[in-house]
C-alpha cells in the first residue's frame, strides 16, 4: 500500500523565490489498485510521482510504502526500498547503444545478479510483454509502443510492489495506447502490482484506473472511484476533463435554435446519467408516454467504467411546467441522476 500524508514540496529559498509545487497532498493507493492522478501541465503531477520514490525529496510530510516512511530511512535503507518501486517514463529512457536484452537486464546487472539468473529473468519478462523475439534488437529498431513495453519489462526486473507511470502513454497513438493499457492491466492482474499513474488524458483514467485524483495548482481538489467522479464530478476542473471523454457540449448554434423554438412553452435542457442496470431501461420512452412532455435527445452515449455500463444523455424537455416537474421527478425515482444543464453545458 502507498500512502502520502500532507506532502509539501517547495522549490527555492527566500520569501520571494519560493515555488510551492505540492500543497498538502493526501493519497492512499490500496494494494492491487490502479490509481490515476490527472491534471493540466504545471499542476504538480510529475513532482508528485517523483516524490513517491524520492527522486524529489518532499519538503515535509510522509511517504509510506507498506507502513515504512521513506523520509526516515538512511541512504542504504532507501536504496533497498527503492527496489520495490518500478518506474515507467514518457520518453522510455532506454539506452540506445544497448540491445533490448541489455536494457531490461540493466537493473539486475547493477545489483550483481548471476548471469544465468539474469538471462532467465529477462527472457521471462520479454515474453510477458510480448517481445521475446526482439531481445537482440536495438531501441531504434522498435516502434514507440514496443519501446514502452521494454520500459515496462525493465521496471518489472526487480519484482517491485509498486509501479509508477509518468505520462506513460502520452507519446503514443490511440491504438498503441490501448495495447499498453491492456499490458498494465495484465501487470496488475497477473503480478498483483499496485500502479500509480500520472496523466493528462482522461480516456486513460476511464479505460484502466480504479480510482482517480484530480490535481490543480499543487492540490488534490477531488478524488474517488472513477465511476463516482465521472457520474457526479464536484469541481469545474473535473467536469472539464470528463468532457474531453464524453464530448457532449451543445454547440452554441444548436442552443440558439432550441431557445428560439421554445419561446412559447417552458423548456429546459437536462443531463441524465445512468449506471448499471438502469442503462438498459427504456426510461426516456416511458417518460414521454406517461407525461405530457416532448423529449428531444440532443446527445447520447453508453460507455463502460470499471466494468459497469454508464450512459450519458442530454435531453431537451418541452411542455407545461407541472408536467415537466413530474417527468423529472419520475426519472429521479428510477435510479437515474438528472440535472439541468446551464449555458456552458455543465
Amino acid at each position: 500500500m502507498l500512502v502520502l500524508e500532507d506532502v509539501h514540496k517547495v522549490y527555492g529559498k527566500g520569501k520571494d523565490k519560493k515555488v510551492e509545487a505540492l500543497k498538502g497532498i493526501n493519497l492512499k493507493v490500496e494494494k492491487g489498485e490502479i490509481f490515476g492522478v490527472v491534471g493540466f501541465s504545471g499542476a504538480g503531477k510529475s513532482t508528485l510521482i517523483r516524490c513517491v520514490n524520492l527522486l524529489e525529496r518532499p519538503t515535509s510530510g510522509k511517504v509510506l510504502i507498506n507502513d515504512v516512511n521513506l523520509l526516515e530511512l538512511s541512504p542504504k535503507e532507501l536504496r533497498k526500498e527503492r527496489r520495490k518501486i518500478g518506474m515507467i517514463f514518457q520518453q522510455y529512457n532506454l539506452l540506445h547503444s544497448k540491445t533490448i536484452f541489455k536494457n531490461v537486464a540493466m537493473p539486475l546487472i547493477l545489483e550483481g545478479r548471476p548471469k544465468a539468473e539474469i538471462r532467465k529473468k529477462v527472457t521471462e519478462l520479454l515474453t510477458f510483454v510480448g517481445l521475446e523475439d526482439r531481445m537482440d534488437h536495438y531501441p531504434e529498431q522498435l516502434s514507440g509502443g514496443q519501446k514502452q513495453r521494454v520500459g515496462i519489462a525493465r521496471a518489472l526486473a526487480t519484482d517491485p510492489d509498486i509501479l509508477l507511470c509518468d505520462e506513460a502513454t502520452s507519446a503514443l497513438d490511440p491504438n498503441t495506447t490501448e495495447a499498453v493499457l491492456d499490458l498494465l492491466r495484465k501487470v496488475r492482474d497477473e503480478l498483483g502490482i499496485t500502479i500509480l499513474m500520472i496523466t493528462h488524458e482522461m480516456n486513460v483514467i476511464r479505460d484502466v484506473c480504479d480510482k482517480v485524483a484530480v490535481i490543480e495548482h499543487g492540490k488534490i481538489v477531488e478524488q474517488g472511484p472513477v465511476i463516482d467522479v465521472f457520474t457526479e464530478p464536484k469541481t469545474k476542473i473535473a467536469r472539464s476533463f470528463i468532457r474531453t471523454v464524453l464530448n457532449d457540449k451543445i454547440p452554441a448554434s444548436v442552443r440558439k435554435l432550441i431557445d428560439e423554438s421554445s419561446k412559447e412553452n417552458p423548456h429546459g435542457i437536462y443531463r441524465i446519467l445512468f449506471k448499471g442496470a438502469s442503462t438498459s431501461t427504456p426510461l426516456i420512452s416511458n417518460t414521454a408516454k406517461k407525461f405530457d412532455v416532448d423529449l428531444n435527445v440532443l446527445h447520447g452515449m453508453v460507455t463502460e467504467l470499471q466494468g459497469i455500463p454508464f450512459g450519458n444523455l442530454i435531453v431537451e424537455f418541452k411542455g407545461p411546467k407541472e408536467e415537466m416537474d413530474k417527468a423529472i421527478q419520475y426519472i429521479n425515482d428510477h435510479n437515474a441522476l438528472i440535472k439541468e444543464v446551464d449555458q456552458d453545458g455543465i
